[in-house]
C-alpha cells in the first residue's frame, strides 16, 4: 500500500474528502517526524513505538575492494510494532 492508497482508505473509512484525509496524514506524519528529529520517542498504543537510538562506530568491509573501512557513529530511528501490529 502506497501513501495515496492509504489516503483513499482514510477518507473511505473516516467518512472524508481524500484532500482532508491527505492533510491529516501529512499532518501526523510531520508530528511524528518532528517529535523523533527532536529525540522525542512516538508511542502508538496497540500500534507500536517510533524511538531514536545510537549505532556505535564499527569496521566494516568494501565488498569491491575487500578492504577494511571505518563506519562513523550515528543516530537511527528503530520501530517496534505494538500488540494489535504484531502478526
Amino acid at each position: 500500500m502506497n501513501k495515496t492508497e492509504l489516503t483513499a482508505k482514510i477518507a473511505e473509512s473516516a467518512g472524508l474528502s481524500k484532500v482532508d484525509a491527505k492533510k491529516a496524514l501529512d499532518a501526523t506524519l510531520a508530528a511524528i517526524v518532528e517529535a523523533v528529529k527532536a529525540g522525542d520517542k512516538v508511542t502508538l498504543i496497540g500500534f507500536g513505538t517510533f524511538a531514536v537510538t545510537k549505532r556505535d562506530a564499527r569496521k566494516g568491509i568494501n565488498p569491491q575492494t575487500k578492504k577494511t573501512i571505518s563506519i562513523p557513529a550515528k543516530k537511527v530511528v528503530k520501530f517496534k510494532a505494538g500488540a494489535d501490529l504484531a502478526l
